[in-house]
């Protein structure tokens, strides 16, 4: 786990990292964005004890990283933007290297060649790493923050330099890693993040702007709420049926995609959920549904929302201590100590 708690990082009167609080938890995966200037990688470079705070703690595996950086560093496994690669050795050489300097203890030949796999580097495993291209650099990275098995992987641009058929291949591996490390995951491929990542901390101006998942984020932004259905059947007769729906607010048809078929935007009062009963309505009438949608923002909708506009960073706190409110309010477990104490003093009075 990984806990931070009022992070902060100053230079002279700029403070590029401000009273960050946030927690990661086991087997969590956690897109970390922002802007280039934001304070991402400031914060990413003290979490890993590269760069010390101004105040601020940051505990990894309740380790405090800079009372006790070298037990902390045990934890973690780091690939910066740029790979530390010594470019003269050999693969092999390498990640013999990185296994002597992180003492690790797991027998090393099978080890080695469990990373090795993990990664698809064995096929290079005894080359020069300075002739390797710039995705096969980018895998070697990887595999040095994968040795000693470490429980917490901070991963700063993993599938920068990589083709489509890598990427996919990196990103599958990040979901596999999330079963059994605690992953924080930097990119500027927002679909990147999206489909990998439970959780999202957008990072603006050195503060947090927001920290949910996509799609709660998606409905603390917007207030649409809408349903594209592509139906196949009487563009009128189509449009009266969905208005008749309790909870339709308006319908609108798109162009013709078909003969006879037609895209229907549906916006709904919120928290109204028309799904089934327009189903039960276009059956009943023999038309045919070909296709049912939501118009959610994107990530990247997100992040630019969010990013570019001071008034919903101001919402998304609001909401985020609203969240807070509720949860105290629903666990009051000072209140039913009161309770409890002041029955036991009443049944010793009985008594």
């Amino acid at each position: 786990m990984i806990e931070v708690q009022n992070l902060t990082k100053q230079y002279g009167a700029k403070k590029a990292v401000d009273n960050l609080t946030f927690t990661v938890n086991d087997g969590e995966i956690l897109g970390f964005l922002g802007p280039n200037g934001a304070g991402k990688s400031t914060t990413m470079n003290m979490l890993t004890g590269y760069i010390s705070s101004t105040s601020g703690k940051a505990l990894i595996n309740g380790v405090d990283i800079l009372d006790d950086p070298i037990n902390a560093k045990k934890n973690i496994g780091y690939l910066p933007e740029i790979p530390p690669l010594y470019l003269d050795m050999t693969v092999k050489d390498y990640l013999n290297f990185i296994y002597d300097l992180k003492k690790c203890k797991i027998p090393r030949k099978a080890h080695l060649e469990d990373v090795c796999g993990l990664v698809k580097i064995t096929d290079v495993y005894n080359r020069i790493i300075r002739n390797l291209s710039k995705g096969y650099k980018q895998r070697v990275g990887l595999a040095q923050a994968l040795i000693g098995n470490p429980p917490i992987l901070i991963l700063d641009e993993p599938t920068v330099g990589l083709d489509p058929k890598q990427i996919i291949e990196i990103r599958t591996l990040i979901k596999k890693l999330g079963k059994k490390h605690t992953v924080i995951l930097s990119s500027h491929i927002l679909p990147e993040i999206q489909a990998v990542c439970d959780r999202v901390i957008i990072i603006n101006r050195g503060k947090i702007a927001a920290d949910d998942t996509t799609e709660n984020l998606t409905k603390n932004i917007t207030a649409d709420h809408r349903l594209i259905a592509r139906i196949d059947g009487a563009r009128e007769e189509v449009l009266k049926t969905i208005k008749g729906i309790s909870g339709v607010v308006s319908v609108t048809a798109d162009m013709e995609r078909e003969k006879g078929v037609y895209d229907y935007e549906i916006e709904t009062k919120e928290d109204a959920d028309i799904r089934r009963e327009l189903f039960k309505r276009i059956a009943a009438r023999n038309w045919i549904i070909l296709g049912l949608k939501t118009s959610e923002m994107t990530l990247e909708d997100i992040f630019l929302k969010i990013t570019m506009d001071d008034s919903f960073e101001i919402k998304m706190k609001k909401t985020s201590d609203e969240k807070s409110e509720k949860t105290e309010k629903a666990v009051p477990a000072d209140t039913e100590s009161e309770e409890n104490d002041k029955k036991e003093e009443s049944k010793e009075a009985e008594e």
